[in-house]
């Protein structure tokens, strides 16, 4: 299917391309184009201008800042993540998400920063970025605003973005602790969407939890932060009986829906399932 009419621009500054989005023309921004040209094409998506940043300079970064937090910019392509010796050096979670995300296609031309912007609730990074307490950091006329990325998600394919700004990157903040973690999924195959994904990102002293983030991808309206999972590792060791509660409780916060690729019922022994072996992982690591 052909898409809809539309205006296509490619601006050659971020002065530019927010100069595009004031005009009201429905505007949508294409970075990787991995998650809007599909749309476009089955017409879900109509915009009357398509506003392509991939020649404005300065958005391809992944980078640490003098504090340690880490920015990774919205032309940073998933492919640069995946063979990025720094996120397996800082991001251990990161590191692990990257070469799940979609297939070798897929993973050339998109970006972190779209996926989150795409908001899709079986999307990998929003929950890698949210077990890590990241932000979206967006651009419009009244400057830029950090958005913490629990806030940022409104809903299934929406985002806290208004119609003229745009995310120029995404932060996720230096560990305070040792980090750790991973992130696991079940696909029905390579590239499909992930039947229950779950992202565990945890920050020890002295065998000690100072800080977790578990979330939970595709058992639910939009990505699930396990909180009381998250509050029943903080204080404590990563003992058996430890992470045993936690998976439970990440489970109990899920909202699978039965479907074609599975019952409720199973996706949250997933989601137990991968928790016990995230944090089995890190236990490991952190030994």
């Amino acid at each position: 299917m052909y898409p809809s009419r539309f205006r296509y621009e490619a601006p050659r500054s971020l002065a530019e391309a927010l100069d595009l989005l004031r005009t009201g023309d429905e505007a949508k921004v294409l970075a990787g184009g991995q998650s809007l040209v599909p749309l476009m094409k089955l017409r879900f998506a109509a915009p009357g201008l398509v506003v392509d940043i991939n020649n404005v300079p300065g958005l391809a970064h992944h980078e640490l800042d003098a504090e340690g937090n880490l920015h990774v910019g919205a032309l940073c392509r998933h492919a640069d993540l995946e063979r990025s010796q720094l996120l397996k050096a800082v991001q251990p979670t990161m590191a692990a998400a990257a070469p799940l995300i979609a297939d070798p296609i897929v993973r050339n031309r998109g970006t972190l920063v779209g996926s989150l912007c795409h908001a899709d609730p079986q999307g990998d990074w929003a929950s890698v970025v949210l077990a890590l307490d990241g932000a979206i950091v967006a651009e419009g006329p009244a400057g830029r605003r950090t958005i913490a990325a629990r806030d940022f998600v409104l809903g299934p394919f929406q985002n806290a973005l208004a119609p003229d700004e745009i995310a120029v990157e995404a932060v996720i903040p230096a560990p305070r602790g040792t980090p750790a973690g991973g992130y696991l999924k079940l696909e029905r195959r390579v590239g499909d969407f992930a039947t229950v994904g779950v992202a565990v990102a945890v920050e020890t002293q002295a065998d000690m939890v100072t800080r977790a983030g578990i979330a939970l991808t595709g058992v639910g309206g939009s990505t699930i932060e396990a909180t009381d999972a998250e509050h029943a590792l903080v204080g404590g060791a990563l003992t058996p009986d430890r992470v045993a509660e936690a998976a439970d409780l990440a489970a109990a916060a899920a909202r699978p829906k039965t479907d074609h690729r599975g019952t409720a019922e199973f996706k949250r022994h997933l989601v137990r399932t991968f928790v016990v072996r995230a944090l089995g992982r890190t236990g490991e690591e952190a030994a």
